[in-house]
């Protein structure tokens, strides 16, 4: 049994977070109902998400994240339906991008 002690930091943010909510401040803003997006893999630590996250601010990105995010893509697009070559090329780009992603492990 974990137990979660809340700071004087804590409590004031969920205060404000509170009354902002009671006056209406928080209704209506940019992306209400969208679902959120998280650029982050949840399944890479801490460290290497923020060391990737000030490889991405300063324009850089991690060989890695370019291969993964080529794969999400390619990944929705056959489920979405492609068929014939096009589907082929696809499922052929995916192989090639897994075997590179197993051939450079996270250091």
């Amino acid at each position: 049994m974990s137990i979660f002690v809340m700071s004087i930091f804590d409590l004031l943010a969920e205060q404000r977070i509170a009354d902002a909510q009671r006056r209406g401040e928080l209704d209506n803003l940019p992306g209400t109902g969208k679902p959120l997006v998280f650029d982050d893999d949840p399944l890479v630590d801490g460290e290497t998400r923020s060391f990737n996250r000030i490889l991405k601010n300063a324009g850089f990105t991690p060989t890695e994240v370019g291969l993964r995010r080529e794969l999400a893509v390619l990944r929705a697009e056959l489920a979405a339906g492609a068929t014939g070559p096009q589907r082929e090329e696809m499922r052929r780009r995916i192989a090639e991008l897994l075997i590179q992603l197993m051939e450079n492990p996270r250091r």
